[in-house]
C-alpha cells in the first residue's frame, strides 16, 4: 500500500484577525526620513533626554531589591501617586485600590479597555481624524465603528452628528483630548454638551488624554474626571511616557469606576498581568514632587512658540495648536499634491519628515494638511525651519 504524502502547510491558509492592517504610515515615513537623511518631526517622542533624577529613582527601585513582580494591578504607591495627582488637579476622588490600574502604556489601556466593554455586534463611535490603535482594538473586539468626522481648518466636534450616531447598538464613544493629531483639545462647554448628549443612555466613554499635560496659553485640560455624570461612565487613559519624555518606558494607567474596572482587570490580568516593577516604584517616588508634570505645559508651550514663529516666515498656514506637542499646517500654498504623497516628497526633497493628517482617517480625505512634531531640541526644531524656509 503507497504511502499518501503529507500536505505541505501554507501560511495562506491563515485567516488574519486584521485583515486591514499594514504597516503604518509611522513607520513608513521614519524609515524614509532614516534613509535620506531627515530631520523626523513624524512620529511622536522627544529626541532629547528625560530628568536624570527620575532615572535614579529607578536605578534605586532596582538596588533596593523592587525587581520581582508587583500586584496585577500595579504596584501600590504608584495607584496611591495617580489617585492623589487625580485628585489634586481634577478633583476627582478615585479609589487607588479598586479604581486605578497601571498598564504597560497607553496603548495597552487602550486595548484592554475596548475588549472589556465592546462586545460583538455593539457599535463604538470614533472621533475622527484618530489615533490608529483605536480600530484594530475595536475590530479584534467584533464591534462595529461608527465614525464622526471632523474638519479642517478647525476641526470643531459635530456634536448634532453624534448625537445623531448614536444608536441602540452603541457601547462606547472614544474621545481624545488634547487631540491627536489636530492639537485641538475639548473645553468645559464641550464635555457639558458630551455630558447632555449620554444623559439618558448606557453608554461608555473612553477617553485618552495622553497629552494632559500639555495644554497651552493658561487654559485647563478638561479631563472627564472634572465632570461627575461623565467620570461615572468613563474610563480615563493617560501615559507616563508622554509626560515625563521616557515614552520607550511603556508605562500607563487607567482610571475608572470600581465596575469598569473590575471588568478592565478581568481581561489586564491575561493580556499583561503586570508592568514591570522597578520602572513603577522609580515612577511613584518621582510623583511625590508635582513640579514636573505642573511645569510641563509651560515647557512645551516655548517649544511650539518657537516652532510657530519659524514656521510663520515659510509658506505654510499655520492651524491652532492648544495642546499636544504636534502642529499642523495647511501646505495649500507650497503644492497640489496629495497629503501621502507631499508628505514623502518634503521627507525626500526638503529633508524634514512630517505626517499626513489623512493617515487618521479610516477612509481617503484629503484636507492639505500634515502634521509635525515640535517635541524636539531648539536645534533640532531650528534645522528643520532652515530646510522648510527654503519652499
Amino acid at each position: 500500500m503507497n504511502a499518501q504524502p503529507h500536505a505541505t502547510f501554507s501560511a495562506d491558509s491563515l485567516t488574519s484577525r486584521l485583515p486591514n492592517v499594514g504597516t503604518t504610515i509611522f513607520t513608513v515615513m521614519s524609515a524614509l526620513a532614516t534613509e535620506r537623511g531627515a530631520v523626523n518631526l513624524g512620529q511622536g517622542f522627544p529626541d532629547f533626554d528625560c530628568d536624570p533624577r527620575i532615572v535614579d529613582a529607578v536605578s534605586e527601585a532596582m538596588r533596593d531589591g523592587f525587581n520581582q513582580y508587583p500586584p496585577m494591578a500595579g504596584a501600590a504607591p504608584l495607584r496611591q501617586a495617580i489617585a492623589k495627582k487625580i485628585g489634586a488637579i481634577y478633583g476627582h476622588a478615585y479609589d487607588p485600590d479598586t479604581e486605578i490600574t497601571v498598564t504597560a502604556g497607553a496603548t495597552q489601556g487602550l486595548l484592554t479597555s475596548i475588549l472589556a466593554v465592546v462586545h460583538p455586534g455593539d457599535e463604538v463611535i470614533v472621533i475622527e481624524p484618530n489615533y490608529d490603535s483605536y480600530l484594530p482594538a475595536i475590530e479584534l473586539a467584533g464591534g462595529t465603528p461608527v465614525f464622526v468626522s471632523l474638519e479642517a481648518p478647525d476641526y470643531a466636534i459635530p456634536f448634532d452628528r453624534l448625537a445623531a450616531a448614536i444608536t441602540p447598538r452603541t457601547r462606547l464613544v472614544v474621545i481624545n483630548t488634547p487631540h491627536n493629531p489636530t492639537g485641538t483639545i475639548w473645553r468645559d462647554a464641550d464635555m457639558r454638551q458630551l455630558e447632555n448628549i449620554l444623559r439618558d443612555t448606557q453608554v461608555l466613554v473612553l477617553s485618552d488624554e495622553v497629552y494632559e499635560h500639555m495644554v497651552y496659553d493658561g487654559q485647563p485640560h478638561a479631563s472627564v474626571s472634572r465632570y461627575p455624570d461623565l467620570a461615572a461612565r468613563s474610563l480615563v487613559v493617560s501615559s507616563f511616557g508622554k509626560t515625563y519624555h521616557v515614552t520607550g518606558w511603556k508605562v500607563g494607567y487607567v482610571a475608572a469606576p470600581r465596575a469598569l474596572t473590575a471588568e478592565f482587570r478581568k481581561v489586564h490580568q491575561f493580556n499583561v498581568f503586570t508592568v514591570n516593577t522597578p520602572m513603577q516604584i522609580g515612577l511613584a517616588r518621582y510623583m511625590s514632587d508635582p513640579a514636573p508634570y505642573l511645569n510641563l505645559p509651560a515647557f512645551y508651550q516655548r517649544k511650539r512658540d518657537h516652532f510657530r514663529a519659524g514656521l510663520g516666515r515659510t509658506r505654510f498656514k499655520l492651524l491652532p495648536c492648544d495642546g499636544t506637542y504636534f502642529q499642523c499646517v495647511d501646505y495649500s500654498a507650497i503644492s497640489d499634491l496629495p497629503e501621502a504623497e507631499f508628505a514623502k516628497w518634503l521627507t525626500s526633497e526638503i529633508g524634514v519628515a512630517a505626517i499626513p493628517v489623512s493617515a487618521f482617517y479610516h477612509s481617503p480625505h484629503e484636507s492639505g494638511i500634515v502634521r509635525f512634531c515640535f517635541a524636539k531640541k531648539e536645534a533640532t526644531l531650528d534645522e528643520a525651519l532652515s530646510r522648510l524656509a527654503k519652499l
